[in-house]
């Protein structure tokens, strides 16, 4: 995870992203998952019914404390692992757990129960923050009500990717996930002041690409938007 402010930066990059600015709160549903865990499979599958929905933005995010139970998760990430315990502390929580679901950063379920993800999206819903747009490879912030955030650029992989699991609590099973998180990136600071960034190229054009503006470290997410 890089923390590099790009705000001000003449860079010379240039990303052809589809223009895209929300205008409605998007849902942010992220999902602590592993392949080694026997509960996440059906977690990875709610996730991924609702990652075709247009008011949510889903994100699976592999973390690594299963690895040493005799599998490595092959999209895991301590930075990832970290988030999850940053939620925990946010959430007041003691411990975490797979499969974990945090809702706009607000309130977290079972991965599992796909009605109680419902039912948190519509309880928990993201207030109205900044406007996001993002066109040309330039993210634009509007100004909103003074907070203290941070601006995360966030690449994820939409394609359904299987995973041969050989080790572990699911030795045997093919796995697949969606909307893997493959990079995420502090750009920045929010105030409140309307600021613009032109996003780095991404190494990966499968990837997709996702905003995030969170109040702090576990905080609850202030306004999102995904191309």
């Amino acid at each position: 995870m890089r923390n590099t402010c790009l705000l001000g930066l003449a860079l010379s990059l240039t990303l052809a992203l589809p223009a895209a600015t929300q205008t409605k709160p998007l849902t942010v549903v992220e999902l602590f998952t592993s392949q080694g865990c026997s509960s996440c499979p059906p977690a990875n599958a709610n996730l991924a019914r609702l990652a075709d929905r247009p008011d949510i933005l889903a994100l699976s995010f592999g973390v690594t404390y299963w690895d040493q139970l005799g599998w490595k998760d092959t999209f895991a990430s301590k930075a990832y692992t970290d988030r999850q315990w940053a939620y925990a502390k946010g959430l007041h929580h003691k411990q975490v757990w797979t499969p974990q679901v945090v809702v706009n950063g607000r309130t977290d379920v079972i991965g599992t129960k796909a009605g109680e993800i419902e039912s948190a999206a519509r309880k928990a819903p993201i207030a109205l923050g900044p406007q996001l747009s993002v066109s040309g490879g330039v993210l634009t912030v509007s100004a909103a009500k003074p907070a203290k955030a941070d601006v995360w650029l966030v690449r994820y992989d939409p394609a359904i990717v299987q995973v041969p699991v050989k080790r572990g609590e699911n030795t045997g099973k093919t796995l697949p996930h969606r909307n893997v998180v493959r990079e995420m990136t502090r750009l920045g600071a929010y105030t409140g002041k309307a600021l613009t960034y032109r996003l780095p190229a991404g190494a990966d054009p499968r990837l997709k690409t996702a905003i995030l503006i969170q109040a702090g470290p576990g905080g609850p997410i202030l306004a999102a938007a995904k191309t």
